[in-house]
């Protein structure tokens, strides 16, 4: 047998994916959020090595994170507001997006969040709003959702025109998952999703973002509530189709979006970017594998839970939890739905995927699993994010065109 022929086989045992810190989970993934972002502005490679070479042999130490991510932020940020005062408005506005990611990637392991890291985020915040104020490709507003007596803070990913078309478009709501960002979300590739023509509304739903930080509004289960109140903004908007908006959240967010779609008929197709089913029975399994020192792959720290559903023990977490179940939930959806799905996801199973794919109700329901060969592999394809959006946003733009 050739050496060429036997190579494939030699690296079926080995990890295809970037694991910057081999040793831990949560920082490699922590590592991929910032570099992935790179295809759409959120990141330079030799930034992010700059912060990862300065935290080797730090692993673990998140206050360590932290600063070497706003560090690295707040140098980024300084060169872009320089540029910005001379004029050079698209450099700057380049330097301002990748700090903005760059403070929230580093913001999100705090536990218990304190005034440098809150600090720091809103820093994040004021720094891809100030570069979205000279964007134009896409075009890029900050929003506020009127929800529940308060307003829930928003992007509003403005649609290219497409050529051949006019008239009113589409748009997807668009929400975070446990531990991400409005401003993260955005940076995973949705200036692709507007360039086919399809707006997109980014919220930081109760739970996340700016909504929980500065808020005070906490994690729920009926994601409805909020669901409801991003659909009617958007509805009202003169450019955009009330009959052609679609709902879709990542990772958690694979609870979010079919709740909502469930209980909210107007929204016109659903995707669940990473499967949920029992979000009770995941921590339930964490937990016991925390207990027993066991190797647990979190995305945080295990108190990001308690922070985000507002409690202060372990055991009013798994009470609060017991609500966040599909069963019973999604056997209600009517909207074409698809999950996507890594092979190899570490922090949710397979077999939950495929539960609510059986479950749902929707007559148009697929199952997209990524496998190792062709990359996308790991949870919410976080090991090659270009090919996860760009099935979605296929799949988007095909269910959401005008009718013939």
């Amino acid at each position: 047998m050739s050496q060429e022929a036997a190579a494939p086989r030699a690296a079926e045992d080995e990890d295809l994916s970037f694991r910057y810190f081999p040793t831990d989970y949560r920082w490699s993934h922590g590592m991929l959020i910032g570099l992935n972002s790179a295809p759409w502005g959120g990141a330079e490679i030799g930034e992010v090595a700059r912060i990862g070479l300065r935290l080797r042999g730090h692993e673990g130490d998140d206050v360590a994170w932290f600063r070497e991510w706003a560090a690295e932020a707040a140098t980024v940020e300084d060169a872009g507001r320089r540029h910005m005062q001379a004029g050079r408005t698209r450099t700057g506005a380049q330097h301002l997006m990748r700090a903005a990611n760059y403070y929230h990637v580093g913001e999100r392991f705090m536990q218990p969040k304190t005034a440098e890291s809150d600090a720091a985020y809103l820093r994040g915040v004021a720094c891809f709003r100030d570069a979205a104020a000279v964007s134009t490709s896409p075009r890029i507003e900050s929003v506020e959702i009127p929800y529940e007596g308060t307003t829930l803070p928003a992007l509003l990913v403005h649609a290219a025109p497409i050529p051949g078309r006019s008239g009113p478009v589409p748009a997807m709501v668009y929400f975070d998952g446990l531990d991400v960002t409005k401003e993260i979300q955005y940076l995973k590739g949705v200036a692709d999703l507007a360039a086919r023509g399809v707006a997109c509304l980014i919220v930081d739903g109760p739970g996340n973002g700016e909504a929980i930080r500065f808020r005070n509004l906490p994690l729920i289960p009926e994601t409805e509530r909020y669901g409801t109140a991003a659909y009617e903004w958007l509805a009202a908007r003169p450019e955009i189709d009330a009959a052609r908006i679609g709902v879709m959240a990542i990772s958690l967010g694979g609870y979010y979006a079919p709740r909502a779609a469930s209980f909210e008929k107007r929204f016109a197709c659903c995707v669940a970017w990473g499967a949920q089913w029992d979000y009770h029975e995941t921590w339930r399994r964490r937990f016991e594998r925390i207990d027993r020192a066991a190797a647990t792959s979190l995305s945080v720290p295990w108190r990001h839970l308690l922070w985000v559903l507002g409690v202060a023990t372990r055991e009013e977490a798994m009470r609060k939890l017991e609500a966040f179940r599909l069963e019973g939930v999604v056997q209600r959806m009517e909207c074409p739905l698809l999950i996507v799905h890594g092979e190899g996801d570490e922090q949710i199973p397979m077999d939950f995927a495929k539960a609510c794919l059986d479950a749902a109700g929707s007559r148009r329901k697929e199952l997209r699993v990524f496998t190792r060969e062709e990359g996308g592999y790991h949870h919410c394809q976080i090991d090659n994010v270009s090919i996860g959006v760009a099935a979605m946003w296929d799949w988007i733009e095909e269910v959401l065109q005008p009718a013939s």
